[in-house]
């Protein structure tokens, strides 16, 4: 029997190279197809970044669409900073908790720092084996491979992609380096129209708020209102949380902040900076811009609001030019928030030197529209002194006259006497008003409430080895009368004197203000307190009075967590001459 034709047979060598071709095959195809939607991803994700024109949102797409083109667990986009630093750190695969926990986002120190040194593709099995690398803060997530590429926009690196953590454990490979650096070029185009349209769009917000600030302030409106509104505009322009406005204090070196618009503006509206203790006060000195990357932690600081609250970011700009200085604008943000974009600084600083050219301009508006009235009461003083008073008087002297013919008529000589001296009486009416006409051009030499009560703070310094804050609100100057003034000066002497001779303060907080029908003074100290012993009161009386004399009141009661807090209110009185 035949044994072979039991046996299987055995495939032939051309059958193997067959097989072997055809697995290769279908391996290419595999890896062409792989490749084929790789690149449909990209086209993809490139679309998706060039679709918005929001530029917080194309930095946010460019790191999602490159996470997810390179399969990677974390991403991370570094926006470069004037001084090469990391002033914007935008990440993926990291929750606000994790974030939070690790605390500021890096500097540029370490395998960033070299990438921002030397701005090349750089791709790493094991992220810890690099001589840069510097380890990670406590609580940061454990990363292993990394690969890094610059974001180049025109001829400037604007940032840098991070991916670490390839899915899978596979280390990052040359294709992924080619499509992060073709993501990278791609990046680059989205964020530079992202920038011309934020650019454009912030350019015409400037353009129409300077031309309604001119329109309002040459149609007449209140300098102090349009001042509001700019700082409100300021703010909106600049997307900044505190905006402050100090001018300068008539009479004094000091400036005191006008207006405040954002967060916790009230807590700041009204404080005076004393000349040369702030960075307002700098700027108003030199004309000089400042930008500080923490305005309460910078050592230039001293008082101001970043003394009140915790402020980050910030620049502090001159309305006016270096010759003239009309005041100064602060733009900032809270600590740990962004920091200003050159563009953002330049354009508020070109839109307050519009609004001090605006303000120059309705000054000299004002001043013109003030001659013409002075000239006008000259004119009406020389008539009622040329032609009425003379007349009067012609009249008087004819009717004193006639008077010596009625001798045998008394009781038309007594009528005729009283027409005579009524006539004298309108003649010295008629001068009073003349007198007051030309009075009222003068210029008052004596020093409104606002700058005496900056003095008398300044002499309180002295006793109290420090100076005191001070706001300062409302129409003191205008609305209270000479003798609430007074009264409101000397209670402010006394609770300083006060509070530098009993309390043992390290701090004292002085508020002044005129509202439609009250003056209020508040002193508010972190001294000691009146303990229960102290029988003499004798200054505290002297206040009380004072209050009870304009029809107001008094309160002392205890300042948390120690000291005390005065309370000295009393109705205001109009009775300025009309």
């Amino acid at each position: 029997m035949d044994q072979s034709a039991h046996l299987p047979e055995e495939p032939s060598a051309p059958q193997f190279r067959l097989d072997a071709l055809l697995e290769d095959l279908q391996e290419q195809v595999q890896r062409v197809r792989g490749t084929q939607n790789r690149v449909h991803t990209l086209l993809e994700a490139v679309l998706a970044i060039g679709s918005d024109l929001d530029l917080d949102v194309v930095l946010r797409q460019i790191v999602e669409s490159a996470v997810q083109l390179v399969d990677c667990r974390y991403g991370a986009l570094g926006v470069l900073g004037d001084e090469g630093g990391i002033k914007q750190f935008i990440t993926v695969g990291i929750d606000e908790e994790t974030i939070a926990r690790i605390g500021h986002y890096p500097r540029g120190e370490g395998i960033l720092g070299l990438l921002i040194r030397e701005p090349h593709a750089l791709r790493l099995p094991v992220l810890s084996d690099h001589p840069d690398s510097v380890g990670f803060p406590p609580g940061h997530p454990p990363m292993t491979t990394f690969l890094g590429t610059p974001v180049q926009v025109r001829d400037k690196i604007f940032g840098n992609l991070y991916l670490t953590e390839k899915h899978g454990g596979a280390e990052f490979d040359a294709e992924d380096e080619a499509v992060l650096r073709t993501l990278g070029a791609a990046a680059g185009v989205a964020i530079d129209n992202a920038r011309l349209y934020d650019d454009a769009r912030r350019r015409e917000r400037w353009l129409a708020a300077s031309s309604e600030l001119t329109r309002t302030l040459l149609s007449g409106a209140d300098p102090a209102d349009v001042l509001h509104a700019f700082t409100a505009t300021v703010r909106e322009l600049s997307d900044a949380d505190l905006v402050t406005l100090a001018l300068p204090l008539t009479g004094t070196t000091d400036l005191v902040i006008e207006s405040a618009e954002g967060h916790d503006a009230d807590q700041v509206r009204g404080l005076t900076l004393p000349d040369g203790t702030s960075l307002a006060a700098k700027v108003y000195a030199s004309g000089e811009r400042i930008v500080s990357p923490s305005l309460s932690q910078d050592p230039r600081t001293g008082t101001g609001s970043a003394s009140v609250l915790d402020l980050g970011p910030a620049f502090v700009i001159p309305l006016g030019t270096q010759e003239r200085v009309r005041g100064v604008l602060q733009v900032a943000n809270r600590q740990g928030g962004p920091a200003f974009p050159d563009a953002t600084i330049d354009m508020i600083a070109g839109f307050a030197g519009h609004a001090a050219l605006a303000l120059e301009i309705a000054e000299h508006r004002r001043d013109a529209e003030q001659l013409l009235v002075l000239n006008d009461r000259d004119r009406i003083a020389r008539d009622l002194h040329d032609l009425a008073i003379q007349r009067l008087f012609a009249g008087g002297l004819s009717l004193q006259s006639v008077l010596n013919r009625l001798a045998d008529r008394p009781e038309v000589a007594e009528r005729v006497q009283r027409v005579v001296d009524d006539l004298d009486d309108t003649i010295k009416v008629v001068r009073s008003t003349i007198y007051a006409l030309r009075e009222s051009d003068r210029s008052d030499a004596t020093a409104g409430l606002r700058a005496r009560l900056v003095t008398e703070v300044g002499r309180a310094a002295e006793t109290l080895g420090f100076t005191p804050a001070l706001r300062m609100s409302g129409l003191l100057d205008t609305d209270v009368s000479d003798e609430q003034r007074e009264h409101v000066l000397a209670v402010l002497r006394e609770a300083l004197s006060n509070a530098a001779r009993h309390a043992r303060a390290t701090a004292v907080e002085v508020t002044a203000e005129a509202t439609a029908d009250t003056l209020r003074l508040r002193v508010a100290d972190n001294g000691r307190g009146i303990g229960p012993d102290v029988t003499r009161r004798s200054g505290l009386g002297n206040i009380g009075t004072r209050a009870e004399h304009l029809g107001g009141s008094c309160a002392l009661t205890a300042n948390e967590p120690s000291g005390t807090v005065l309370e000295w209110t009393v109705p205001l009185r109009h009775d300025h001459p009309a």
